[in-house]
């Protein structure tokens, strides 16, 4: 189901210089060398400054919905066009992880990589569906990942899934869901009917939350993030993590802007921004993943690089960013 865009303060901000040109903004091409190449397994980790470590840099968390040949709207992606940009992500350096995982801070990326977090929202049969012989169906989101995956190594085939009771048409989810989680991906939490927490009673709200965090650990998942339906929150923001039944790391919102790292002291849990993939045209295109990905490769000094090191904080001196309070002793200006 299309959500509600919300456009923090902060996406707007940055998005003013475009805005004052006055159209849709142009993408900016991406340097050929713009990322230092990742690490390989089992080599020892460069010194921060050799690969630009920046682990206080922004983080795109993509929001995905349908994959379709032919879209309705700007929440649909056609399958070309979702190939297109997995293949974008890969070449330039980006290496997916789970949004628990980015939730935590548990971020294990190859230095000189940079995270990304891909997430689809409302279980749609087009983002996963099996064959009779329990093979990802050709043309949905979770092959065109192995497909991707098989001829970029570096690029992991992992995503979360943030679903409704009877997700991709299966009831229960007891077909897919396992399929899932046994391929590395993550099953997350949409509410159990798409409800708006915002109209919800906090009673209403638990209720939601905690049917479908049940229906998910009846199949072996254990989810520990929350896609907010239409991008609102419920009141407080806080009971998105946790209340009676359920204890999360992460509550995100819908398309707008990348997201703080999460060891910057700006990053909220409740409220975790992502960005809409969309091509570079249509409806609110200054915000969608296109000319996101566009900035962030124009502009390498702004965005997530790892040092190779997961308890270990690199960032320049220079950073205008802020560790958070509690990791401070993890930090490592260089």
């Amino acid at each position: 189901m299309p959500s509600r865009i919300l456009v923090p303060l902060a996406a707007l901000l940055a998005l003013s210089s475009c805005a004052a040109q006055g159209g849709t903004p142009q993408p900016a091409p991406a340097p050929a060398s713009s990322s230092p190449p990742p690490t390989t397994s089992g080599s020892a980790p460069p010194d921060p400054a050799e690969v630009g470590a920046n682990e206080l840099g922004s983080v795109p968390v993509l929001m995905y919905h349908r994959i379709v040949a032919k879209p309705e709207s700007v929440y649909d992606r056609t399958p070309d066009g979702f190939r297109a940009e997995l293949e974008r992500l890969a070449e330039e350096g980006y290496v997916p992880v789970t949004a628990g995982r980015f939730a935590a801070g548990d971020l294990d990326v190859p230095a000189g990589a940079h995270p990304v977090v891909l997430t689809f929202d409302d279980a749609d049969p087009s983002q996963f569906a099996l064959t009779e012989a329990g093979e990802p169906k050709p043309g949905t989101a979770v092959s065109i990942m192995q497909e991707v995956a098989e001829r970029h190594p570096e690029f992991r085939p992992v995503a979360t899934f943030f679903v409704n009771a009877d997700p991709f048409g299966d009831p229960g989810g007891r077909r897919t869901l396992p399929w899932l989680l046994e391929h590395g991906m993550e099953i997350g939490n949409h509410t159990a009917t798409h409800a708006n927490l915002g109209e919800s009673t906090p009673d209403q709200v638990r209720r939601e939350i905690v049917e479908l965090d049940r229906l998910v650990r009846e199949v072996g998942g254990e989810p520990s993030t929350l896609a907010l339906p239409f991008g609102i929150q419920p009141e407080p923001p806080e009971l998105a993590l946790h209340g009676e039944g359920y204890r999360y790391r992460g509550a995100f919102l819908v398309g707008a802007n990348p997201s703080p790292s999460p060891y910057s002291a700006e990053f909220e849990p409740s409220g975790i921004p992502r960005i809409r993939s969309q091509s570079g045209t249509g409806p609110e295109a200054e915000v969608c993943s296109t000319v996101w990905l566009d900035k962030l490769a124009a502009s390498p000094s702004l965005r997530y690089v790892s040092d190779g090191v997961p308890d270990r904080i690199s960032f320049p001196r220079a950073s205008t960013e802020t560790v958070a309070p509690g990791l401070r002793e993890r930090a490592r200006p260089y």
